[in-house]
């Protein structure tokens, strides 16, 4: 089934539709007609010269004609999840101030969901080793500086009940259970860890881990229609499948959380052994013969060969399609790279073109990143 064509002010640039968004506010507010018969819901829409501003005239004079509720989007935002907050502090100590300050050089359809991550010595651990630069407590306070939520990385798949009893692992969610302005989360895979923590920490919400590898759509689905996730990360093999995709009711795309900037490739089939290599570093159990077949593999993650990924989400196709389709959920993934590489994601997606060596400059000349 090919993709509905949608017309929505995904099709306009990022700057455009922040200026269109701008216009519709300011002539709505200054202007005291009535709304027009035909469309009484959407008042902006009576006053169409505040269009004529925008370089994309002609496209919004058809929207207002054929397709005025698409314009909705316009208001709506998706959610970054970024990685490593205790790997990172430095980094989001920064920038998340330049976030709060200079909102203006950020795309203003995009908000922070939360950062993610697990310090080492956490053996509920999975998906990644993170080397935290910080004390635990310091980072949470950031996060709760800046209302942002924290989702601890728990996604270790070889939990057993013993394991359960970790004094660590318990007094990180003790600290995230308690009452704030902003709710906090654990990304699990093992559902007897799964079992506990709900039962536990009452406060807490849960998202499904990608470490499960649920490539077939229907494990995928079967996996969104449970009650006890609020968000469940796909795996980035299904990216690109639109076809079941754009089927999900709206309830469940609310949940889906796609994985954007993966290096793996599509025909991988030891993923899942990698994933478990991680949890039985975690448990310090022996480690087994694995090792990655990718081609390369020893060049380590690079960012411009994730772009090359088939399953590779741009931000033009954030907004041209996962968003008129009703997906507002994205993870960055980087937890175990550098600082400097990162910061070089976070801008890509987050950061208007014109504003990124401003950004650049605030944080690597203050802050001095690990540029080598």
């Amino acid at each position: 089934m090919p993709i509905p064509k949608i017309i929505s002010y995904a099709k306009l640039s990022p700057m455009n539709h922040f200026e269109l968004k701008k216009y519709i506010l300011e002539d709505s507010q200054t202007k005291s007609n009535a709304p027009s018969a035909r469309y009484p819901r959407h008042e902006a829409f009576h006053h169409q010269k505040c269009f004529f501003q925008t370089k994309n005239r002609e496209f919004i004079q058809r929207v207002t004609r054929t397709n005025p509720v698409g314009l909705q989007l316009a208001f709506m935002k998706i959610h970054y999840h970024l990685p490593g907050l205790f790997e990172f502090y430095s980094l989001y100590e920064a920038f998340l101030k330049l976030f709060r300050e200079h909102r203006e050089y950020f795309y203003d359809w995009c908000e922070i969901g939360s950062i993610y991550g697990a310090p080492n010595a956490c053996i509920w651990g999975g998906g990644r080793i993170e080397n935290e630069t910080v004390d635990a407590k310091r980072a949470f306070a950031l996060a709760r500086e800046y209302q942002i939520s924290v989702r601890l990385t728990f996604s270790n798949s070889l939990i057993e009940w013993q394991h359960l009893k970790d004094e660590y692992c318990n007094s990180l969610c003790e600290i995230l259970n308690q009452e704030c302005a902003v709710q906090n989360g654990v990304i699990v895979h093992s559902e007897l860890l799964h079992r506990y923590l709900q039962q536990k920490y009452e406060r807490l919400y849960f998202v499904s881990s990608t470490t499960k590898v649920l490539t077939d759509f229907r494990d995928f689905k079967k996996e969104l229609s449970r009650d006890d996730y609020q968000f469940v990360v796909a795996d980035f093999r299904l990216n690109k499948d639109f076809e079941n995709l754009q089927q999900l009711p709206q309830s469940q795309k609310e949940k889906v959380e796609f994985l954007m900037n993966e290096c793996c490739a599509l025909t991988c089939t030891k993923r899942k052994s990698c994933y478990e290599e991680v949890s039985r570093k975690n448990l310090n159990l022996p480690e087994t013969a694995h090792s990655c077949p990718q081609k390369n593999s020893e060049e380590g993650y690079r960012f411009s060969k994730a772009m090359q990924n088939p399953a590779f989400i741009r931000v033009a196709d954030i907004l041209n399609t996962y968003l008129p389709l009703g997906f507002k959920q994205f993870k960055i993934e980087g937890r175990g790279l550098g600082s400097a590489l990162v910061l070089e994601m976070l801008i890509y997606y987050m950061v208007k073109p014109e504003f990124q060596i401003h950004l650049r400059e605030a944080i690597y000349l203050d802050n001095m990143l690990d540029l080598f």
